[in-house]
């Protein structure tokens, strides 16, 4: 949809990505540069130079996070920030833990959304172990976020990041605390909200 109107200028845009699997290099056809690359950088006239993507092969991980960090700062922080969820509440790979994680970082992912990623690998041995992520930090100073989810296995999820507590047990509940968020969800992912109403629609 950001492309299909053939006009829109892309020129003064500069993007960030949430995240990036590790140990896959980015001609494999499920990394997310080659995602990016495919269904949206080709077919826009961004400038290279201004499209940012964290390698998930790079030698020095810690290194890598810390210059993307910079990067993002040199920029001026994320306008708006589009966020996916998963089943588990998790925004980027900011997996369920015992603590918000600010700073862009490496992730050993959950058994959950190894399960969840599988139908995009031949076999859930192929979906990477690790995976690098902006952190909560960051996706919190963007000025604005936009959330999209749909489908039944997101209900769990929308309903303890709206209605529950805040707790980095459920990543996307620290989103209660930013000042402009905007949540596009369909009937089946608003099912679990206690406010949800569909008769009334």
């Amino acid at each position: 949809e950001l492309y299909r109107d053939g006009i829109t200028d892309y020129s003064k845009v500069t993007t960030f990505n949430l995240d990036e699997y590790c140990a896959l290099p980015e001609d494999n056809d499920q990394s997310y540069h080659y995602f990016m690359r495919e269904h949206l950088f080709a077919h826009i006239n961004v400038p290279a130079e201004n499209i940012h993507i964290p390698s998930g092969c790079a030698q020095d991980v810690e290194t890598e996070c810390r210059n993307y960090d910079a990067a993002i700062a040199a920029a001026g922080g994320i306008d708006i920030q589009v966020l996916g969820i998963g089943s588990n509440g998790h925004i980027g790979f900011n997996e369920p833990a015992d603590a918000f994680i600010g700073s862009t970082h490496l992730v050993k992912l959950k058994d959950s959304t190894i399960k969840a990623n599988a139908r995009f690998f031949q076999s859930e041995a192929d979906v990477p172990r690790q995976a690098i992520s902006m952190g909560i930090g960051s996706i919190m100073a963007a000025k604005k976020i936009l959330l999209i989810a749909h489908g039944a296995n997101k209900a769990k999820a929308i309903a303890a990041t709206l209605e529950g507590p805040i707790t980095p047990e459920v990543p996307a509940s620290i989103l209660q605390l930013h000042p402009d968020v905007v949540m596009l969800i369909d009937r089946e992912a608003a099912a679990g909200l206690a406010e949800y109403k569909p008769e009334a629609l």
